[in-house]
């Protein structure tokens, strides 16, 4: 069973938690897993890989600041800077010991930037169909807020009064699933639970102002520049058939910048593989996880 943990970053409640092997051997060398999700989802999303990761693993996962269970405070500069130092501070202060850092979407871009940041503490990454953007691409997103406006489909209007209808729309329960049911490729896991569990942060207090202003972030440093800094293992997983990311395209820029001794799987999947086809996400894993041991 997870166990929910307290912690704090800049002052602001975090939800965490942990769960693991129920005898863990204090002698034991294998490195502490890190799940991190996606624009606007939460811990939630890894609810397939949690229980089976932990039986082998030490697991970990958070909501990031402005979103999930997490706070949603006023006055924070939101993007891929703010969310690289959480994590790093979460391996540092809450876990202790070499951690393989795993993120989906725009929590894969933080999952890099933090695992390039921690050096030796960063056991390994993996990213799932990550977002941002490479140096050398000729139209380079401009923002995370670009990335979000090809996520919902559709513009995001300056004006506040629009901004708040677009706003209430993408929480409908019927928006929600319809968006999720365009990047599902088998539509099984679009279901109630998950449409809630997605719904239920944007009534938070905040999370308006969130929404409005992550689409005013600037685009963070390219990917290539944080695989170059990156030390640690990379495991690639693709949901080969995103309509977002576009993974197929996206696919040969990876390959170029990449280190050399990065794992690659594609899977017949859309943009959250993790949570469309858990059980093959769950086994490539595993069998990575297995080559860093000592």
């Amino acid at each position: 069973m997870s166990i929910n943990q307290s912690w704090s970053f800049h002052g602001h409640p975090i939800h965490c938690l942990k769960e693991g092997p129920r005898q863990l051997d204090p002698t034991d060398q294998r490195p502490a897993l890190l799940l991190v999700h996606g624009f606007g989802a939460s811990t939630d999303h890894w609810r397939y890989n949690i229980p089976v990761l932990a039986e082998f693993y030490e697991v970990h996962a958070l909501d990031l600041l402005g979103f999930g269970r997490s706070a949603k405070p006023e006055g924070e500069t939101y993007g891929g800077s703010l969310w690289r130092d959480q994590l790093c501070a979460y391996v540092q202060e809450r876990v202790g010991r070499p951690t393989v850092i795993a993120g989906n979407s725009l929590g894969g871009f933080a999952a890099l930037a933090a695992g390039a940041a921690l050096g030796d503490h960063c056991a390994g990454v993996v990213l799932l169909n990550a977002a941002g953007p490479f140096s050398t691409e000729q139209a380079a997103p401009k923002g995370w807020g670009t990335i979000a406006r090809q996520t919902i489909g559709g513009a995001l209007f300056k004006s506040p009064v629009l901004q708040r209808l677009l706003f209430e729309n993408l929480r409908r329960r019927a928006t929600i699933r319809r968006t999720l049911r365009q990047v599902y490729i088998d539509k099984t896991n679009v279901d109630d639970w998950l449409i809630e569990a997605i719904r239920r942060p944007s009534l938070d207090p905040g999370a308006f102002g969130v929404f409005r202003t992550v689409f005013d972030i600037p685009r963070g440093q390219p990917l290539d520049e944080l695989f170059a800094q990156l030390k640690a293992p990379l495991l690639l997983l693709w949901g080969i058939r995103d309509p977002w990311i576009n993974a197929a395209g996206r696919r040969a820029l990876f390959q170029r910048h990449a280190p050399a001794a990065t794992t690659e799987v594609v899977l017949e999947a859309g943009h959250c593989p993790h949570d469309e086809v858990p059980a093959l996400v769950n086994a490539e894993l595993l069998q990575w996880l297995a080559t860093l041991s000592p």
